[in-house]
């Protein structure tokens, strides 16, 4: 198979996890016959240093143009960088916004799971983190409060802040298809989230999952308040398999999720469109802080690229083979910093993908 893949290195560490996800692909390609073209574009804080926006039209035709997207990550020290004294629209993360919208990405696929040998670095208690988990949680991301209309007037001498949390039937009917498809994948369960105690938006969202469940009587519903989510997944995070939400609920907890797995780093995700066509990117920031020093954890982008294999290329036994590599060198004891306990043997970036590298046939 030949695929084109657009690169968005990105700022930070960016650059340093895309090259040791790119170096994984290439082993990939070797081994099992494909051909991959890259093309590196510039997005974020590197954009507006070349061309004094986030992105530019010419790197959303070069994403258009591509088979997928693969993403490092976007974004600075809010406090010291100067693309943070820049209007919202013109900083790093506009770009995100307006390449997702762009591409029509609006079905977020953050996997969220616990390795047997980092339960270690679980926060969560033993006989908690001893079950183990493994979810997918499904994102809405091109509408809701995010994308709604928004304003800050002055009435009578007082500021007041406007934000619109806006959705329509259709915006949640394709991501709830999208989320029952990936349940038939896997254990055959969907917890959809909403506020339908309080929330217009919550109650349409929850009114049209109910309809969307009816072609799947393969896969069991239910339905659970977002503040009762937010506790249950850190008191029984092993009962959830799929969990379906909008775009603000989605965010927060999709973070929360990636924490009680003790590391970040090690977490992917994917955006998804009504075709094949994803962008996949590591749930983690840019960490200005360690850019170049080699630190860097590059599992989370790799095991996105593993992603990309999955969803946009049909290439399953690609995919296992990268997921089986990494496996493969945690139980061989290779950490890096982030994820480090006595014991292990702590490497940086670069060996870290040169080891994972070494383990794909």
């Amino acid at each position: 198979m030949k695929c084109n893949i657009t690169c968005i290195p990105g700022d930070g560490i960016g650059p340093e996890i895309v090259a040791e996800a790119k170096k994984v692909l290439e082993k990939v390609a070797k081994v099992y016959g494909h051909e991959l073209q890259f093309k590196d574009i510039l997005m974020g804080g590197a954009s507006i240093d070349v061309h004094g926006i986030p992105l530019t039209d010419e790197a959303i035709a070069d994403c258009k143009a591509a088979d997928a997207v693969l993403m490092g990550s976007i974004g600075g020290n809010t406090s010291t960088s100067p693309w943070y004294q820049l209007p919202p629209e013109k900083r790093p993360e506009a770009g995100l916004l307006k390449l997702r919208k762009a591409l029509n990405l609006f079905a977020n696929l953050r996997p969220a799971y616990l390795y047997e040998e980092l339960a270690g670095a679980c926060p969560l208690k033993e006989e908690i983190s001893a079950a183990g988990f493994d979810m997918m949680i499904m994102r809405e991301l091109t509408g809701g409060l995010y994308f709604g209309e928004r304003k800050t007037v002055t009435e009578d001498g007082v500021r007041k802040a406007i934000d619109t949390l806006t959705y329509d039937e259709n915006e949640i009917r394709r991501i709830a298809i999208k989320g029952f498809d990936i349940a038939r994948k896997r254990r055959g369960k969907v917890t959809s989230v909403d506020k339908a105690n309080v929330l217009d938006s919550s109650r349409l969202w929850r009114a049209v999952v109910n309809e969307v469940a009816k072609d799947y009587p393969d896969v069991e519903l239910e339905h659970m308040l977002v503040d009762n989510c937010a506790m249950q997944l850190v008191k029984d995070p092993a009962q959830f398999d799929v969990i379906l939400t909008e775009n603000m609920f989605g965010d927060i907890l999709s973070d929360e999720a990636s924490m009680v797995t003790g590391s970040i780093g090690m977490l992917s995700s994917a955006s998804l469109n009504d075709s094949k066509f994803g962008l996949y990117e590591p749930s983690h920031g840019s960490a200005p802080d360690i850019a170049g020093q080699d630190i860097a954890n590059p599992i989370a982008t790799i095991l996105s690229a593993s992603m990309m294999l999955r969803y946009s290329f049909d290439l399953d036994k690609e995919a296992d083979a990268i997921d089986g590599a990494v496996k493969k060198v945690l139980q061989d004891g290779y950490r890096t910093i982030d994820i480090m306990s006595t014991g292990m043997k702590q490497v940086g970036c670069k060996e870290m993908g040169d080891l994972i590298v070494e383990r794909i046939s």
